[in-house]
């Protein structure tokens, strides 16, 4: 799925815009909270749907090959967090849906889950 679709498909802000390719490509999506669960099980070429909107998450997207960051429920990241996204090169995106909405209509449009196997 390319990111133009995704934003459309989650009435999606982007923060950084101009700075970021909104024509990549969107391998596949996950929900998370917990920085150290998206370094140990999301498959790179992601977006990652988050309710935390600190500097961390940017980093750890760099980490993990993370495509694109949703933040949910509308929430506005400080300063911080979009410099550093935009230094980045990271797609920050806000939407008005809950984490599990957004998930849900990301997986109804085809964007398959990115959790890697050994999520178990």
């Amino acid at each position: 799925m390319k990111l133009v679709d995704l934003i459309k498909i989650i009435n999606g802000t982007v923060f950084n815009e101009g700075e970021v390719d909104i024509d990549c490509e969107i391998r596949g999506g996950c929900g998370a909270d917990l920085m150290s669960d998206v370094l140990a099980y999301i498959k790179p070429e992601a977006a990652l749907m988050t309710g935390l909107c600190n500097p961390q998450v940017v980093r750890t997207a760099c980490m993990a090959d993370i495509r694109a960051i949703v933040l949910v429920r509308g929430k506005q990241p400080p300063r911080e967090t979009i410099e550093l996204a935009m230094q980045e090169n990271v797609p920050l995106i806000s939407s008005p849906y809950g984490m599990f909405e957004i998930c849900g209509r990301l997986y109804q449009a085809g964007l398959p889950s990115s959790l890697s196997p050994n999520h178990l």
